[in-house]
């Protein structure tokens, strides 16, 4: 074993078998680290009270209990200590239930010295990190807000997947740019990839990239979406529209934290955290068998669930004098007091997006551009049972909403004509129970 240096980062190692313990003091002590060993929970968490640590890497089966106790145990005693757990191979529920307790990262077994030593290094910047200077901010001070902030310094300081929903326009990206911002990944690169946009036959090779003669085209190597995010954060906007083949490959990456471009034969490691979101409801989606369980479940560790603007009407009037400030060259247009009334007395079923499309079109058409009133505006009325804006002739654009409008309309017939038997509804309909549930609770229909 090397000299142990006065001043080295202390590292806690809990396992009870000889062979890891060695290869862990080993590979910590070659990265200039002090490990100090524990083979049981009972002897991690009398160290841990006796002494300071800058890292804690803990199995999951000890002989004495869970290594879930000692990550328990360092976050109910607050303790400034990053604790990742050591699983077996494959073992997702293990993993997910540390994350979920306060670990920032899991290695599985056989640990890989290359994702050991990424693991380290990201752990211990943990004193350099920069907390206050991200550029990304979500305004208001309605306590849904306020609790959402409070929630994104939390999860800022952990690695654990994170998974945002909320209707579309309510800042599911944002939220996700300042968790990035205010965590131990906040120089490194921040990867969004909206999942609806990308054709079906090109994921793989957008994903993971590809080697040059890997198809017709590829004149190059080429680095996927996973390589540009490495050290980073990967967002996956729009998750759940990703189809189900892909789906699988995903769920590898992010388990083994390992990628195979197209057209190779090895795989590569990869260090991205991975947040995910999606206005869907993804839980009823894997009801129908729509989204893989097992993915959802590693995507779906912690959740942080956005508000609608109709949940925060307080917050309306700093929204909108914030995006006026944004748009106007000089001096801030003002709302009167009717267009503030008829702002916050408004759906919003696009939210803060629909707010600024709004103000943007009511300060076009101001004959005063420094005075906004209700006409300038142009709401046009929303219908409050279905969330949808009332388009004069009953458009069919955009495409989305009239499609949803022709879906909701056959459910409800259906569910008339069968006296809301949701069963007979569905056999009518020729679509299965759990698929009649699903589509019933994403259109609002009760």
């Amino acid at each position: 074993m090397p000299r142990k240096i006065r001043g080295q980062p202390k590292v806690l190692i809990v396992d009870d078998e000889p062979d890891l313990l060695e290869l862990l003091e080993l590979t910590l002590s070659r990265m200039g680290l002090d490990p100090i060993r524990a083979e049981s929970v009972k002897e991690a968490i009398e160290l841990l009270d006796r002494e300071p640590f800058d890292l804690c890497l803990t199995d999951m089966r000890l002989p004495d209990g869970e290594g879930l106790r000692v990550v328990e145990h360092i976050t109910n005693r607050g303790l400034d200590v990053p604790v990742a757990v050591i699983t077996a191979f494959g073992s997702a529920i293990n993993a997910v239930a540390a994350l979920k307790a306060g670990a920032f990262d899991y290695l599985s077994k056989p640990v890989a010295l290359e994702q050991l030593r990424a693991l380290v290094k990201q752990a211990l910047k943990v004193p350099e990190m920069p907390r206050s200077t991200s550029s990304y901010q979500l305004l208001g001070e309605s306590p849904a807000m306020q609790q959402v902030r409070t929630l994104i310094d939390r999860l800022a300081k952990s690695q654990a997947p994170v998974f945002v929903t909320g209707e579309s326009g309510s800042g599911k990206e944002l939220a996700a740019r300042m968790i990035h911002a205010g965590g131990l990944r906040a120089e490194q690169p921040f990867v969004a990839v909206n999942c609806g946009a990308i054709p079906e036959n090109l994921m793989e090779s957008e994903f993971f990239g590809y080697r040059k003669g890997a198809f017709t085209g590829a004149e190059a190597d080429r680095d996927g979406f996973f390589q540009a995010a490495s050290g980073g954060t990967l967002f996956l906007d729009e998750v759940a529209d990703l189809p189900l083949a892909m789906q699988v490959k995903l769920l590898r990456s992010i388990q083994e934290k390992m990628v195979r471009k197209v057209g190779s034969t090895q795989e590569e490691a990869v260090d991205v955290r991975i947040i995910s979101a999606t206005h869907k409801k993804l839980s009823a989606l894997v009801e129908v068998g729509e989204f893989r369980q097992d993915l959802y479940y590693r995507l779906h560790v912690i959740e942080l669930a956005m508000p609608s603007l109709r949940e925060m009407r307080e917050d309306i009037e700093m929204f909108a004098n914030a995006t006026l400030a944004k748009f106007s060259r000089g001096t801030p247009a003002k709302l009167d007091a009717d267009a503030l009334a008829a702002l916050e007395s408004y759906p919003f079923p696009g939210n803060v997006r629909e707010l600024e499309n709004i103000l943007e079109r009511g300060l076009s058409l101001a004959t005063d551009p420094l005075r906004i009133t209700a006409e300038d505006l142009h709401l046009t009325p929303v219908n409050e049972e279905s969330g949808l804006s009332e388009s004069p002739g009953g458009g069919k654009w955009p495409l989305q909403d009239y499609l949803d409008r022709v879906e909701r309309q056959a459910i409800n017939e259906a569910l008339e004509k069968t006296r809301f038997n949701r069963t007979a509804a569905a056999k009518l309909l020729g679509i299965t129970f759990r698929a009649m549930r699903y589509r019933m609770e994403r259109l609002g229909i009760k």
